[in-house]
């Protein structure tokens, strides 16, 4: 059975809650995108600065995250060096990380992963997420310290909604011939067309967004695409 992971794209904590909200029930997992401006255009919570009191509640843990109680939380890091930050996102509540390979300095990005402390080795997944563009070579260095890829299903990375690159289907594909056992996340235009794809090309979670929130029963959408 494949995983199906909603996705929130957030500007803010009250939109935050409020998407949460819609999904909560349909996944012990939720993947919630981070963006900095900076890597990407666009610009969510908790990068925005208007939002530094729900931040900083957080992380003193006077609050968690919506629904922490319940849910375990996947971080998209569309964030330029994201590793510098890894204490921060790790006090949000992160139980998955997904780092960007485009956004990251190789040599310092790879120093942190084999200097990671062995507590958050057994206790956060590691995930490198690689655009269409970015030749499937990029992730040897990182291999075997991480516990999944994300092939990203658009071009235009940041935004909810957009065209599916159809490269996607190909890198999946030469990623499981080089690596059979990689566990391999798909993120962007994923929907009823798309996903029987990229499962028979050998993808095993899918994050899903637009399709959930265009769907008028989302339970039966996540129900069919879980059994692909």
């Amino acid at each position: 059975m494949t995983e199906i992971i909603p996705a929130v794209l957030a500007e803010n904590y009250e939109e935050l809650y409020r998407d949460i909200s819609k999904v909560a029930s349909l996944s012990r997992m939720i993947q919630i995108d981070i963006c900095d401006g900076q890597f990407v255009d666009s610009r969510t919570w908790p990068m925005s600065s208007h939002d530094e009191l729900s931040v900083s509640k957080i992380i003193d843990e006077e609050e968690g995250l919506p629904y922490w109680d319940t849910l375990d939380f996947e971080f998209d890091l569309m964030v330029r060096n994201a590793h510098k930050n890894f204490d921060f996102f790790t006090r949000l509540g992160a139980k998955r990380l997904v780092f960007h390979v485009e956004a990251e300095d190789p040599a310092d990005f790879k120093e942190f992963l084999e200097a990671l402390d062995p507590y958050f080795r057994e206790n956060i997944e590691i995930g490198l997420a690689l655009n269409t563009t970015t030749d499937i070579k990029e992730i040897a260095p990182y291999i075997n310290y991480i516990n999944f890829v994300q092939c990203m299903g658009i071009e235009n990375i940041g935004h909810q909604g957009q065209q599916f690159d159809a490269r996607v289907i190909d890198q999946i594909k030469n990623l499981k011939i080089i690596y059979p056992e990689l566990t391999i996340s798909v993120d962007g235009s994923v929907n009823e067309e798309t996903a029987p794809r990229l499962v028979n090309a050998g993808a095993s979670r899918l994050i899903v967004g637009s399709v959930l929130e265009r769907s008028i029963d989302i339970h039966q959408t996540m129900k069919e695409l879980s059994n692909l």
